[in-house]
């Protein structure tokens, strides 16, 4: 929920504990005179570590020196990066070491000069399972490199002919006849010695010689098996690997109550859907190609200061108020609304989804309505003002009389316990994910705890964040736990918004926070979508489905719901005060349900859009055009086959809009200044692309293109 819309907590939190004022001293006391007090010696700062004789600095993925952990999933391609300077002008080499979680050795990857002249040096590295893996950099002293650019100059030169071609000798005998973990396989010594033959044949030019030592096939040997001299290693820093819906999956939200919702014109009066009605909707959210299923919550609603239609302050018979204030005398959070079912339906409901290939998240919201049991059995949980009433939530001038908040520094142990027994109530009736609502109005020592916890018993449980906040909260809620993070995506529409959202998201903030981007939610509906149609609403969902590994879309998404409730960002007659049945039938006739069902198909068919760190922000010739691309070379992709995907979106959704995209092929491996084949998978069209591709997108026809490049085979 957005923050402008949902309790922060302000006006409810205790007030800072103040300490009884002192005893007023005697009066002999206070004639007496005191000693002054020394002040504690300052400890000393602990010695810096020593630099080593290859500086290895800067290392990342890393924050607060390793306090939190940078995050990956099985399969992905982790860059790894440090700045790694030597004295003078021998060449020098860099290394990234993966461990596992056992601590041995899992993969050491040459890292390449990634920028020249600034002593920075990157490799990827792919973690295969899940656990608490770490990574490290060794910076080494390069023999061969520091060899070859001194004899390639000398030999030609005709300087110390003999006595450069003879240390090369030297050099690789050394490269060849190693042994233990650095002894290159025999095919490569094979490679090195031949090339020490050549080198010793004078009855060959010098020139001839010097060149079988520095030929493709020896530098291929040297660079996959270096020999490394003062070999210096950096800090071992932690990398906690998810399994892959933690990274790339796409979620539905639904509201259970409103699927098999009816309404009686003679009594006026409505009967709930249930859990088992909602259940007949799955094969619909599966055909579309969702990974998860996301349910708010299905808790007892409380009836006290219950909110009627669009928040009215009122609510009138049959109103079924909103699900997030949770709690009436049927039971609270480890209970299920009566209207909605039983235990046995919640079942039901998890067995269904996971036949059709979905999981089950649950919305988790930490307040109470008035008549939960919390309030009657746990008054101390929650504030209490000065006329002795429990504070309810608000966000000023905003008022949620139906939600009293927790008091997180009142009995925390006992909070704590309740919470994580709750969490596990749902675990055991088989959630796999929670969505957290507002989590940045809760302490977060309490979520690092929590988080920590629940993982190790239960390592694939999810927890996405919904906290709509500032960056340094919503970054550190990612750093200290929570898989995925609802993000600004929701009002980013301009070229120039999207451009550096996506650089963002997809660079500096992606070892900890993982974006989920979300065209709507079940209470933000942007001005973007109140005013651009159909056009609008397949825009935006082609810019979530392919700007991020993680999407989603709240119910009703397909019909294009984008009629405001005056004044606010959020739909008219809200669905978290009311039923909301729909007529599905409508959905084909408009497309978006298709739309989603294609992006959905092409995420999973593409490995390069199941990555986050791989987007690249191409220039386009018109304001209304955004292009990004996605890759994945052949040696990170589990085809074994490069990927590229490229996306032009016309943001405009009024007006045709034309110009030129700028790509530089070279940075996929493919030829520059050559033309491509460009297949669009939205459409099925191909086409010739090269570097500079004009583009014409009218959004009554088509908002995007979304083109995969063709990859000759051995193209990386």
């Amino acid at each position: 929920m957005p923050a402008s819309e949902q309790p922060t907590g302000t006006g409810t939190t205790s007030p800072a504990t103040t300490p009884a004022p002192a005893a007023a001293p005697t009066a002999t006391a206070a004639a007496a005179p005191t000693a002054p007090v020394p002040a504690p010696p300052s400890p000393s700062p602990a010695p810096a570590p020593p630099v080593g004789r290859i500086p290895v600095l800067d290392v990342s993925p890393v924050a607060e020196e390793g306090r939190f952990p940078a995050k990956a999933v099985v399969g992905e391609a982790v860059p790894i990066e440090a700045t790694v300077i030597r004295e003078g002008h021998d060449a020098l080499g860099a290394t990234a070491v993966l461990l596992r979680p056992d601590g041995s050795v899992h993969s050491s990857v040459r890292m390449a000069d990634v920028a020249p002249g600034l002593d920075r040096y990157g490799a990827r590295v792919v973690p295969d399972a899940e656990g608490d893996w770490s990574f490290r950099v060794e910076g080494w002293s390069d023999p061969y490199g520091t060899w070859a650019h001194d004899a390639a100059i000398k030999v030609e030169a005709g300087i110390d002919v003999e006595l450069m071609l003879t240390e090369g000798t030297r050099v690789l005998e050394r490269a060849a006849h190693r042994t233990g973990d650095d002894a290159v396989p025999p095919r490569g010594a094979r490679v090195l010695l031949d090339a020490v033959t050549a080198l010793r044949d004078t009855t060959r030019p010098p020139l001839a010689r010097l060149a079988a030592a520095l030929s493709t096939e020896v530098r291929e040997v040297l660079a996959e098996h270096p020999l490394r001299d003062l070999v210096t290693t950096s800090r071992t820093y932690p990398l906690v690997v998810h399994r892959r819906l933690a990274l790339n999956g796409s979620w539905y939200e639904l509201f259970p109550r409103s699927h098999g919702a009816t309404f009686d014109e003679t009594t006026q009066e409505w009967t709930s859907g249930t859990l088992r009605t909602a259940a007949n909707q799955l094969p619909r959210i599966a055909a579309m190609g969702f990974d998860v299923v996301y349910l708010t919550p299905v808790h007892p609603i409380g009836t006290t200061y219950r909110k009627g239609r669009n928040n009215a302050l009122t609510a009138l018979p049959g109103d079924p108020g909103s699900p997030y204030a949770i709690g009436s005398p049927d039971g609270g959070h480890d209970a299920i609304e009566p209207s909605l079912g039983t235990f046995e339906d919640f079942d039901a409901f998890v067995a269904r989804a996971r036949s059709l290939g979905m999981e089950v998240a649950l919305d988790i919201a930490l307040q109470a309505s008035p008549d939960h049991p919390w309030v009657a059995e746990h008054p101390e949980w929650f504030t209490t003002r000065a006329d002795g009433t429990i504070a309810y939530a608000e966000n000023p001038p905003k008022k949620y009389q139906d939600i009293y908040p927790l008091n997180f520094d009142n009995d925390p142990e006992g909070i704590y316990a309740e919470i994580r027994r709750v969490l596990q109530v749902w675990i055991d009736h088989g959630v796999t994910a929670f969505r957290v609502d507002n989590p940045h109005t809760k302490p977060l020592s309490f979520w690092q705890r929590l988080l920590a916890d629940v993982r190790e018993s239960h390592p694939d449980v999810l927890f996405l964040s919904e906290a709509f906040t500032r960056p340094a909260m919503m970054l550190t809620l990612a750093k200290i736990g929570f898989h995925q993070s609802y993000t600004y995506f929701t009002w980013r529409n301009t070229k120039a918004e999207l451009e550096e959202y996506l650089a963002r998201v997809g660079g500096a903030e992606a070892p900890w926070l993982r974006p989920s981007f979300w065209p709507t939610t079940h209470d933000i509906l942007p001005p973007y979508l109140q005013q651009g149609g159909v056009p609008g609403f397949a825009v935006r969902a082609v810019l979530a489905a392919t700007g991020s590994p993680t999407w989603g879309v709240y119910s009703g998404y397909e019909l294009v719901e984008d009629v405001p409730r005056p004044g606010v960002e959020e739909q008219i007659d809200n669905e978290k005060y009311e039923f909301r049945p729909r007529d599905w039938s409508r959905a084909d006739d408009l497309g978006i349900a298709l739309l989603i069902g294609r992006l959905n198909e092409i995420r999973r068919a593409h490995p390069a859009l199941q990555q986050l760190r791989n987007v690249r922000v191409h220039p386009t010739t018109d304001d209304a055009l955004v292009c990004f691309s996605r890759h994945l070379d052949a040696e990170h992709s589990p085809t074994g086959r490069a990927d590229t995907v490229v996306v032009v979106v016309n943001i405009d959704p009024h007006r045709a809009r034309e110009g030129t995209v700028h790509l530089d092929l070279s940075a996929f491996g493919l030829p520059a200044g050559r033309g491509v084949v460009a297949h669009d998978v939205l459409s099925g069209e191909s086409f010739a692309w090269s570097d500079e591709v004009y583009v014409r997108l009218d959004p009554q026809v088509r908002v995007a293109h979304v083109v995969h490049l063709e990859h000759a085979p051995g193209q990386r």
